[in-house]
Formats: C-alpha cells, sequence, structure tokens
C-alpha cells in the first residue's frame, strides 16, 4: 500500500522515516503522518492498509499484510488486495503491451531510474473513497435489518431505557454479518469500539436524569461508526460518523436489491413464508387470549410484556419502522463497505525557524511557571494570606478562578497543535527543542488543571454541587488526561493517539453515566446540608428519579417538599417496563413504601424555599 504523498520523499531531514512508525524517534505527532521532531507523530500513514476495522493492517477480504513489500504490492493493497486477473506484471509493464522492450527515451524518469513514483493520497471529498460497492446483501443481514424495524416501532415509542439496547444488538448483528460476507476480518479494536458502544446504551436503561443519556448516547454512535468503519489517524476518528451518514441512501438501495435477488424470481418461497407468519400468529392469539381470561395474573403479565399496538399511534408507528430499517440498512451497507478515511492526509505545516517558533513558547512556558509558584505558595501558604492580600472571600476566590483555569487549559491544548504544525524539523536539534519546549509546557498546564480542580471543590464547599459544576469538573479532568496522553506520546510515538484519545472520551462518559450524577448531587448536597444547614430546595426538586434516594434521607418536612414534585412526576409517567430505567423503579419503590407527608402544607414548603444557597 503506498505511504502518504510526503514533500521530499520518504525520509524526514535526520533520517526519520515519513511513516511515522515505532522505529521512529518517539516525539510528539505532527499531521501528516511523519514522526515530527519530538512532536507528535500522526497516528500512522494515511494510506495504510487497513484490515476489518480498517485499523490494523490487511485488505477488506482479509489478504495482504500490512507491512514490508514493494511499493506495487502496496498499492494492490490499496485497490483491494492482490492482482486483478489479466492484469500485466510490472515487467509486463515495462515492456510495453506487444512485449517489445521501450526505447530509453520512451520511459518514465521513474522507469529509468528504478524507483516507483508515489502515489497521491485521496483529498478528504474524493470519489474513490466514498464511492465503494458493497457486497450483495445476505439473507441474515436482511433479517436482522428487519427485526430492527419491527423492534424499533415496537420499543420506542415510550421513551428510552432497556429498549434502545434492545434495539441496538440486532442492528449489531446485521453490521456483523454483512462485514463477514464482505470478507472483512473482525479485529481486536472493531471489537472494542463495539463491545464499547454497546456498553455506553445500558446508561439510558439504569439513569432516570436524560443528560448523561444523551451523551452516552451519542458517543455510542462516535464508537459504533469507528467499529464499522475502522481508523488509527484523526480524520477517521473524527469523521466516522460521516460514513455511516453517507450510506443512508446508498444503503437503502442496497438493501432494495437484495430483497428483488431473493424473492423475485422466488415467490414460492414468500408465499412459504407469509404462511408460517399468519399461522403463527394466529396460534399466539387464540391461545394468548383463552390464557389471559383464565388467569387474571397471568393477563396482568401479558399486558405489561406486550407492546401497546394501538391504532391510534398508528402513523407514528410506521416512522419507527421505517426509521428503524434505515438505520440498519445504513450501518450494515457500512459495515460492507466502510470509508477508508484513513488513506486522508493532513498536509504538515511549513517549518518555522527555531527563533521564530520556540521564543513564543518559551514566554508562555515561562509565563506559566509563575503563574504556578504562586499555585504553590496559595498551597503550601494557606489561603489566608491570599484571601486578605486580594479582599476576597473564600467563595469568591474559588468562584473567580476555575473558568478561566478552563479556558487555559482548553487553549494550551491548540497551542500545541499549532506549534507540532510548525515546528522546526532539520534534524536531532530540532528534535529535543521540540520535545523539550512542548513537554515542560505540557507539564505546567497539568499544574494548572489541578489548580482549577481545586478551585471548583472550594466553589463547591461554598455553594454547593451543581449538574453544571460537575459536568466542568470532568471535562476538565479529561482535558488533564489527554495533556497526559499527548507527553506519554512524545516519548513512545503517536500512532495509538487518536484511538487513546477516543477510548478515554468513551470510558469518560461510561464512567459518567454509570456513577450517577443527580444522585451524587444529591448525596453531596445532603451531606453539605447536615454539616451546614444549607439546602436549596427548588434546585433539589428539579434533579431526576436517580436523586431520590439521597433525598430520601432528608429530615421533615425537608424530605416531603423535595420529593413531593418528583413523586408526582413519576405517578404521571405510565411508560411500559421497557421504557422505564432502574433508577425510576428504585425510585418508585421507596415513594410506594415512605411516600411523601400529605400533612405538610405547600406554605410550609415554601418557606423553605425562600433562600436558595447555591443557584
Amino acid at each position: 500500500m503506498a505511504k502518504s504523498a510526503e514533500p521530499g520523499g520518504a525520509d524526514e531531514p535526520g533520517g526519520k522515516a515519513a511513516s511515522g512508525g515505532a522505529d521512529g524517534p518517539e516525539g510528539v505527532a505532527e499531521p501528516g503522518g511523519v514522526d515530527q521532531p519530538g512532536g507528535l507523530a500522526e497516528s500512522g500513514s494515511a494510506a495504510e492498509p487497513v484490515g476489518a476495522d480498517g485499523s490494523e493492517g490487511g485488505d477488506v477480504s482479509g489478504g495482504a499484510d500490512e507491512s514490508g513489500g514493494s511499493d506495487a504490492s502496496r498499492d494492490d493493497q490499496l485497490t483491494g488486495g492482490g492482482q486483478e486477473p489479466g492484469a500485466r506484471s510490472s515487467s509486463e509493464r515495462v515492456a510495453g503491451v506487444d512485449g517489445r522492450p521501450r526505447s530509453q527515451a520512451s520511459r518514465s524518469p521513474q522507469a529509468r531510474t528504478g524507483k516507483t513514483a508515489p502515489s497521491a493520497a485521496p483529498e478528504l471529498w474524493s470519489p474513490e473513497l466514498w464511492a465503494t460497492s458493497p457486497a450483495p446483501v445476505r439473507t441474515p443481514t436482511l433479517w436482522a435489518v428487519l427485526a430492527t424495524g419491527v423492534l424499533s416501532m415496537l420499543l420506542l415509542d415510550g421513551g428510552l431505557a432497556v429498549n434502545l439496547l434492545l434495539v441496538a444488538i440486532p442492528t449489531a448483528l446485521a453490521a456483523y454479518f454483512a462485514g463477514r460476507d464482505a470478507g472483512r476480518r473482525t479485529r481486536a479494536w472493531s471489537v472494542v469500539w463495539g463491545v464499547g458502544g454497546i456498553g455506553l446504551l445500558a446508561v439510558p436503561a439504569l439513569r432516570d436524569a436524560d443528560w448523561p443519556s444523551f451523551l452516552a448516547v451519542v458517543t455510542a454512535i462516535g464508537l459504533g461508526s469507528l467499529a464499522l468503519n475502522g481508523g488509527r489517524t484523526w480524520p477517521a476518528v473524527l469523521l466516522g460518523p460521516v460514513g455511516v451518514v453517507n450510506s443512508v441512501v446508498t444503503g437503502v438501495a442496497w438493501g432494495w436489491r437484495g430483497l428483488r435477488e431473493r424473492f423475485g424470481g422466488a415467490r414460492r418461497g414468500v408465499g412459504v413464508g407469509l404462511r408460517a407468519f399468519v399461522v403463527s400468529a394466529l396460534l399466539l392469539l387464540v391461545f394468548g387470549a383463552l390464557f389471559a381470561g383464565a388467569d387474571a395474573a397471568f393477563a396482568d403479565l401479558l399486558g405489561d410484556l406486550v407492546p401497546d399496538t394501538s391504532v391510534t399511534g398508528g402513523p407514528w408507528r410506521v416512522v419507527l419502522l421505517v426509521s428503524g430499517l434505515v438505520v440498519a440498512l445504513s450501518v450494515a451497507h457500512t459495515a460492507a463497505a466502510p470509508v477508508r478515511l484513513d488513506r486522508v492526509v493532513v498536509r504538515p505545516g511549513r517549518p518555522r525557524n527555531r527563533v521564530e517558533w520556540a521564543l513564543p513558547l518559551i514566554v508562555l512556558t515561562v509565563l506559566f511557571a509563575a503563574f504556578n509558584a504562586v499555585q504553590l505558595v496559595v498551597l503550601f501558604g494557606g489561603y489566608d494570606a491570599v484571601l486578605k492580600k486580594t479582599d476576597l472571600s473564600y467563595a469568591e476566590y474559588a468562584r473567580q478562578g476555575f473558568w478561566q483555569l478552563l479556558f487555559v487549559t482548553l487553549l494550551t491544548l491548540l497551542v500545541v497543535v499549532f506549534a507540532l504544525r510548525w515546528a522546526p524539523r532539520d534534524g536531532a536539534g530540532d528534535r529535543k527543542l521540540v520535545r523539550g519546549v512542548l513537554g515542560t509546557l505540557c507539564a505546567l498546564a497539568l499544574v494548572v488543571v489541578a489548580s482549577a480542580v481545586r478551585r471548583m471543590d472550594m466553589y463547591v464547599e461554598a455553594y454547593g454541587l451543581t449538574r453544571l459544576r460537575i459536568s466542568v469538573l470532568a471535562g476538565e479532568l479529561w482535558l488533564g488526561l489527554v495533556i497526559m496522553l499527548i507527553m506519554a506520546a512524545g516519548v513512545w510515538g503517536a500512532r495509538w493517539l487518536p484511538r487513546a484519545v477516543a477510548a478515554s472520551a468513551a470510558a469518560g462518559v461510561l464512567a459518567f453515566g454509570l456513577m450517577s450524577p443527580d444522585s451524587l448531587i444529591a448525596e453531596r448536597n445532603v451531606q453539605r446540608y447536615e454539616d451546614t444547614g444549607k439546602f436549596d430546595v427548588l434546585y433539589a426538586r428539579d434533579l431526576s428519579a436517580d436523586a431520590v434516594p439521597a433525598l430520601d434521607k432528608l429530615k421533615e418536612p425537608m424530605r416531603s417538599c423535595v420529593l413531593r414534585p418528583i413523586a408526582d412526576e413519576l405517578d404521571q409517567d405510565d411508560a411500559p417496563w421497557y421504557a422505564t430505567s432502574w433508577g425510576e423503579a428504585r425510585a418508585r419503590d421507596i415513594l410506594r413504601d415512605r411516600p411523601p407527608a400529605e400533612s405538610i402544607s405547600g406554605s410550609e414548603c415554601d418557606s423553605l424555599t425562600e433562600f436558595p444557597e447555591y443557584r
């Protein structure tokens, strides 16, 4: 497979391979697939052979090796692996069509020198990346697609909980069958992304709060696109969902062609299937009705298990059926014909002079060092002296600094990215300079992250915990982890960096959902109420059912005033079992055993909401 077409040929100055391989200098990755001096090595050559998930070697059909072989063999891998029947060998191409040797004058410079011209890397929106022809759709794929559509119609009407997980399983099977029929091999990273995406869909099944469930679903879509398209480079990781969207129209046409091929000339088989379906439905209807009439408990169980199929929601259920079919076909089509975004090359920027590049970064590093020195003085000298000098209260000092430090962390990551793009790369000295300057800047940025986390802790102690505060705190911690990954890439190379960042983001979202942020907020604020007597009743009323176990620990009348709105909302919600989360079911059990006291009047509750403490 051809390597990325890099200006200057295959080797960068200093003798480093342009592919950014494991033998290259450990550094921070540079866009474009070159292990730059001390820089971020791009996560692999953009035109590298891809396997089942596009992340490891091997062609789609499971043929060629990831490395080794001539440039011509790597070009064969790029086009699908192996030499096409009837294709001419390299010697035949040199000799000409009629087998006679070409004259020296008619040969290209590459033929005279014995070198092969590097193949041009495809652009991001070039047709060769997006216009792919998948293998014909097979019967197992069609059955999985049909199962997805039917389950979407029956289960997705009452909200999102375990029903989303149930719908995702046949969709994943459709992708597996389609990829297997196309000759794709199941790679380790494909399994990681697929299992991670399914695991993230468990968050709506466990938590009643909408905001962590939304984050989990969006992240699951991103992981699913990585499992389908594969990829180890930044374009593949960031633009993977575009490949699934690209398959919406082509996937439907692909599925329709498969249906025509299966049943166009086999009407007898269609008739047999329809008759079997009708007989099964009649048997279930007749015997189910008899059993329900014979036992009231069985009738209740049957009513809970069987989804509502009333005619009133018919149009909406048709929309759900069609949507489920389209999504499943798009996923299966992507698995059969993935978009190889690893082949996209991000060109490196023009190298800058050492002074032009290093001087601004050194000045910024000195500024970071001065700020961090003040933070260390605060940590070891105590806050009293600083607060006395600044005339700020404890809470004001914490509130004033966190948001600025959060933006500092984000801007530091942007500075590192652009610095790597324009880093000097003329030899070993430049590599040491880049590694030293950016490594020091990243280390000082970690101190800024620690200071921001400490200020948020002070802020929560003064005002309490809210959804916004716990969210930005989690985001700040993740940014600190990304900085640490960049520093590790500067030592061990960065072919793994894009996938590591994606995996860390997915793991963070999963952990965030599983820890139940609404429950954590309630627990922290109940503890603060016990310590200080301060509690914001209005804010606690807006929490989801996940917070009920913690709010149940409050004393009366505070407990009933907080839980009454949540209990009223749960009473109005008559969602079926498959649209009810575990957090909601647990809250119902608690409120059924200990309902809010009816003797507590609304005026008594209003008196507790006059002084909100931490809005």
